[in-house]
């Protein structure tokens, strides 16, 4: 039956190349797809953001404008990271409700189910969010304690399944070594280079990487800084943004993690409601006409309108500034010569990261809207907006050119939070309910919204969905996970 399952997911996901043909020959107006990590699992499936470029898209064909089945899964934890691997199974990074610690849990690829969980950790806010699938269809995080875990998956004699730790390494010391001991620091996110070394950056703006040989190596981006997203890589180097600048990071001839360049932006005066950091909310996606990674973006936290700043990769050099959205949480989509962002300003979070900080101002509604900008010859141009409420990450199918994505309403009006609660305590409000959404790439219109819930559980907050071979697609919300297919 295992076997079957694994040539049936092989045959659906096709090859990288197979699938970058099917996406060309279906809807060549966005992509390329980044190029293939060898280090990574299946485009598009490994990582939370689709790739190690972070762009949010995927080569495969995405649940469709039909209508839906969804599936919710109660795990007792919010499910931010959403992965599968190359044997078709799914598997999801997790934080627990009750005391907020990180566990992994294998799903059952037929219909959603858990098959085995296991239990991390407990390191920060962030540290139980990012993680990626490598080629061996193994997790790979950093834990609390500090170790670059990679976490497998085996079935028993008795048919049952069980997750395991296949090998950890310390990295306490590249971490905390510049705290002067102590436990000052952890790491918030990790992604494989193209040469096999596993990069990392760290709440309080460390970064490095473990070599193949299992040494770490790291350096301090800036006293003072923070990093408060995930970071991304390219054949260029690994790009990560702090809450003052954007970085990118490349290896010297000794060995040593060294900065490429840095382009300080506008962190504006404080943090927004509907951020969980004073600074850009994105994580930095590579882009491009070419080979999918020639630019590379983020947004700022200016007022009142947050711009979406594009860089030239190899340079740092910038190519546009373009006021794009009131306020964002979100990595861009990014695809060709087309970017992607969706507002968050005003959205509640149940919890924040220590070291937030206030809002300004302390609360608002939830102002919701997408844009798209494309890069040309003169700059970047704003080519539509739209008002949807998103409440979660766009991921954009360049097989089908539609943006998945979920959204937020409520009946007294614009997508708001009311109730007892209100903004800010991370509650639905009594009206709020949850969509289903696809909106074509092209015009920015709206082809379906259909509802799939209306309490707490059913908010999605701003997670990443993920799309999965055979039209399925995966989301986390604040207890567990739907599973879209279409009906």
């Amino acid at each position: 039956m295992l076997a079957k399952i694994r040539r049936a997911t092989v045959v659906a996901a096709l090859g990288a190349t197979a699938l970058l043909a099917i996406a060309t020959s279906t809807a060549s107006a966005f992509g390329p797809v980044p190029p293939a990590n060898p280090y990574l699992g299946p485009v598009g499936t490994a990582t939370m953001h689709g790739d190690s470029e972070a762009s949010d898209t995927t080569p495969l064909p995405g649940v469709g404008t039909g209508g839906v089945n969804a599936d919710f899964h109660e795990e007792g934890a919010a499910c931010p990271t959403i992965l599968q691997g190359a044997d078709g199974f799914p598997q999801a990074l997790c934080t627990k409700i009750t005391d907020r610690a990180p566990e992994v849990l294998l799903l059952d690829p037929n219909n959603g189910n858990t098959l085995a969980h296991l239990d991390l950790t407990k390191g920060s806010l962030l540290g139980g969010v990012y993680a990626y699938l490598d080629n061996h269809d193994q997790m790979v995080t950093v834990d609390g304690s500090g170790n670059l875990l990679r976490i497998g998956h085996q079935r028993g004699s008795d048919g049952s399944w069980s997750l395991s730790i296949a090998s950890k390494t310390d990295v306490t010391q590249a971490v905390t070594g510049h705290c002067g001991g102590g436990t000052c620091d952890s790491v918030d996110s990790v992604s494989p280079d193209y040469q096999g070394r596993v990069w990392f950056a760290t709440d309080n703006a460390a970064a490095g990487y473990v070599g193949t040989d299992g040494t770490a190596h790291s350096i301090v981006l800036a006293p003072g800084e923070i990093v408060a997203n995930s970071i991304a890589i390219a054949p260029q180097g690994m790009a990560v943004a702090t809450d003052h600048a954007l970085y990118l990071l490349t290896v010297d001839g000794s060995g040593n993690p060294q900065i490429a360049w840095r382009q300080a932006y506008d962190r504006g005066p404080a943090r927004k409601p509907g951020q969980l950091s004073w600074g850009t909310g994105a994580t930095p996606t590579f882009f491009g006409p070419g080979d999918g990674t020639e630019y590379l973006t983020i947004t700022d936290n200016a007022v009142p309108k947050e711009n979406l700043l594009v860089y030239d990769t190899a340079t740092g050099h910038q190519i546009c500034s373009v006021p794009a959205i009131d306020g964002t949480e979100n990595s861009p989509i990014g695809s060709g010569n087309s970017v992607f962002v969706a507002s968050t300003y005003g959205y509640p979070y149940p919890a924040l990261p220590p070291n937030a900080g206030t809002s300004q101002p302390a609360s608002a509604p939830i102002s919701g809207g997408m844009t798209r900008i494309d890069v040309t010859g003169s700059g970047c141009t704003v080519v539509w907006t739209n008002t949807v409420p998103s409440s979660a990450v766009p991921r954009l199918s360049v097989a089908d050119g539609k943006i998945y994505t979920f959204t937020r309403h409520s009946l007294l009006g614009s997508g708001s939070s009311s109730g007892s609660s209100g903004l800010g305590s991370g509650s639905a409000g009594v009206t709020d309910n949850y969509s289903f959404a696809v909106i074509d790439a092209d015009t920015g219109k709206v082809d379906t919204e259909q509802f799939v819930g209306a309490t707490t559980v059913d908010d999605t907050l701003q997670m990443v969905g993920t799309i999965a071979p055979g039209r399925i697609q995966y989301q986390g919300t604040t207890t567990g996970l739907f599973r879209i297919t279409p009906h």
